[in-house]
């Protein structure tokens, strides 16, 4: 399955994006449990982050961005890119 990132910067205050925060942290779960691999976090600097996920393609990618509290809320805009990687998981 492709990866994909979510880039995103916020566009609200602090008290409106930390109210979506426990929401976007629940679905972050659930994509986990539905296999997508997902982590999220934020840039140490203030005012972005990123969602990092699998998706079988870009059309699904879309969608799981779309369903994301945080976007749904309209906490932040995003940029959303595939990511191809170069060197694989090497135990």
């Amino acid at each position: 399955m492709p990866w994909f990132a979510k880039i995103e910067k916020g566009i609200v205050d602090k008290a409106t994006f930390d109210q979506y925060v426990p929401a976007h942290c629940q679905y972050v779960k659930q994509l986990i449990e539905q296999g997508h691999q997902a982590r999220t976090g934020y840039w140490a600097e203030k005012g972005g982050g990123m969602l990092l996920f699998e998706a079988d393609s870009l059309q699904e990618a879309q969608t799981i961005v779309e369903n994301d509290p945080l976007i749904q809320n309209g906490c932040v805009t995003y940029e959303l890119h595939e990511w191809r990687i170069v060197v694989p998981n090497v135990s």
